[in-house]
């Protein structure tokens, strides 16, 4: 299989206003979007679109509709994933791609992520790799999802390759920290994994780079005995996660940096899924339709 697991280990690091750093370790998966049967067929530990100790539903990303991928379709729409009513993931990746200006479809889509532990959902970022026909990276996608349930995807195509990286600076309008402001922009580094994983997120106000965010790692067999290994090593990762996010908020807290209420900037949050109820009046606001 193509598909596999990733140990990690992600550094925060904090330049302005006040330095600060931390460091976490998690485990992610990276899956063949083709493989996902294969993958639910192997492995006990990690249910695709079921529930199980790991598990990854396609529902969870990229909320694309049905009608935005049936009017993105030159050709005839492609089944459906066995038991989804609705679109299968990669479906909504190509939807995604081609409202975006990508034309050329990818052969081979793969999705990192970190997975639900029993049930419990919570992924800051998933990122997609996709490859044309040719094998040659064709685009990337950067998932990010904040404490308030919204998801915005950017693009990166491959008018953004270089130097064996997708990379694209842009404004993030998109509320990620009650500690960074959302007209801030997004500084991406992504490069495609193999058999190590490396992407960089930097914040930038103006010239001066304010905040960087390095995911590293590891290649390792998507085996069972692997996922319980991590268990042990990585437990109740999507709870570790999120009360690391809120424990690290905390200490910012009591540096006394800046703090950014969400409703206060909600012209500026654009471009997203799912917005949050302190934002969902008015035209900033509105979900983009892919």
């Amino acid at each position: 299989m193509h598909s596999r697991l990733f140990e990690c280990r992600i550094l925060h690091r904090r330049f302005a206003p006040k330095p600060h750093r931390f460091l976490s370790r998690v485990f992610m998966v990276a899956l063949d979007l083709d493989e996902l049967d294969l993958v639910s067929r192997r492995s006990r530990l990690l249910g695709i679109n079921r529930g199980g100790l790991f598990s990854v539903h396609e529902r969870d990303f990229l909320p694309v509709d049905q009608a935005a991928f049936n009017a993105s379709q030159p050709q005839p729409r492609a089944r459906p994933a066995a038991g989804d009513p609705g679109l299968s993931l990669k479906q909504r990746v190509f939807a995604f791609l081609r409202e975006r200006g990508v034309n050329a479809l990818p052969e081979r889509i793969e999705l990192i992520t970190m997975p639900r532990v029993a049930g419990y959902r919570f992924n800051p970022v998933s990122f997609y790799f996709c490859r044309g026909a040719d094998g040659l990276p064709l685009a990337a996608i950067a998932e990010v999802t904040n404490t308030f349930g919204e998801v915005k995807p950017y693009l990166l195509d491959n008018t953004r390759w270089s130097d064996g990286a997708f990379r694209l600076r842009v404004p993030k309008h998109f509320y990620v920290s009650p500690f960074s402001d959302v007209d801030v922009e997004f500084d991406f580094i992504l490069r495609p994994a193999g058999r190590s994983l490396a992407v960089q997120i930097d914040d930038h106000v103006g010239a001066e780079r304010t905040l960087t965010s390095v995911l590293t790692g590891c290649a390792r067999p998507l085996r069972d005995r692997t996922l319980l290994l991590f268990t042990v090593k990585y437990p109740l990762l999507t709870l570790k996660v999120i009360a690391a996010i809120h424990w690290q908020a905390f200490v910012l807290y009591l540096k006394r940096l800046p703090f950014f209420p969400k409703a206060s900037r909600a012209a500026d949050q654009r471009d997203l899924f799912h917005p949050h109820s302190s934002i969902s009046t008015g035209p900033a606001a509105r979900p983009e339709s892919p």
